[in-house]
């Protein structure tokens, strides 16, 4: 598992994302230092997507931008590649009563469907942490959850109110958009070189760079906006502001490993295409230009 510098302080509120954790798929559950402080630190909770503007922290329109509240952990388990379930991803949201409060369940089913939001609904009566964020969970795709709320999330039609029944008890979930599925690459550092070679790629590509800033002063790469890693806190929340998400994005580290967590988180942030730079500035300049100072 990647992990991140432990220098870097990490809050000690994980209760709610542990629990989120255990209503995904266990084969999806990886969540790194980096992914659990961005979920406990973001401010923005949802990317922005074509059809929907994601609400805030506090809930109203995004969710799944703000890396970071439990209800963020769901999409920051994302590999490189594709997912099994293909190229769909859905934004949803649910609230969760115990499975022997039929009473419950059925009046908050009928004063759903009378037109009541299921976000109020959630702060209400949900039982999982993401009640926080009016039970945002944010975009997932095919093998993040457990099966029964997976197969009731990808057959429920958009903003209709569902119910299905899983071992954590009875939910009641709506999917509020759909999109293409984000991709994550890993570019090595020779094919890297080509594209930067190219004078349109700087003014067509964002490049970041999220070493720390006396690394850089060491060796640095043209092009690239120097986003520290340990200064999360300061920019995640507008990562979506000062880059656009339907623009290609390559990110930087020392050896590949800062580059692609901040890479994955990306992709949470809606970032469509998002590529890492394999071995980091390390390899580059043992592979393609031995003049960069290596540290």
């Amino acid at each position: 598992m990647l992990r991140i510098s432990s220098s870097l302080h990490i809050p000690p509120i994980v209760a709610p994302v542990n629990f989120i954790l255990s209503f995904l798929n266990p084969s999806s559950c990886k969540v790194s230092s980096f992914t659990r402080v961005a979920l406990l630190n973001s401010t923005t909770l949802f990317p922005n997507s074509r059809n929907l503007q994601f609400p805030t922290f506090k809930r109203v329109s995004t969710m799944m931008g703000r890396l970071h509240s439990c209800s963020r952990v769901i999409t920051a388990s994302y590999s490189a590649g594709s997912s099994p379930g293909g190229s769909r991803e859905i934004l949803v949201q649910h609230l969760l009563v115990k499975e022997d409060d039929q009473k419950l369940l059925l009046d908050l089913q009928k004063r759903s469907a009378e037109g009541e939001d299921l976000s109020d609904l959630a702060v209400e009566y949900s039982m999982c942490p993401s009640k926080e964020d009016g039970g945002m969970l944010g975009w997932v795709r095919k093998g993040q959850m457990v099966p029964e709320f997976e197969e009731a999330a990808f057959s429920a039609p958009l903003n209709k109110v569902v119910k299905c029944k899983t071992k954590f008890g009875w939910h009641l979930l709506q999917v509020l958009s759909e999109r293409e599925e984000s991709v994550l690459e890993h570019i090595q550092p020779n094919e890297f070189h080509v594209r930067l070679q190219d004078p349109s790629f700087l003014e067509e590509a964002q490049l970041i760079d999220v070493r720390e800033p006396e690394e850089v002063a060491q060796a640095s790469l043209p092009g690239f906006q120097v986003l520290p890693l340990r200064q999360f806190g300061s920019w995640g929340p507008e990562i979506t502001t000062k880059f656009d998400p339907q623009k290609d994005t390559y990110v930087l580290c020392h050896h590949g490993m800062r580059s692609l967590q901040v890479a994955k988180w990306l992709q949470t942030q809606g970032f469509r295409k998002v590529f890492n730079v394999a071995g980091g500035i390390h390899e580059y300049a043992v592979k393609v230009d031995p003049s960069i100072p290596t540290y």
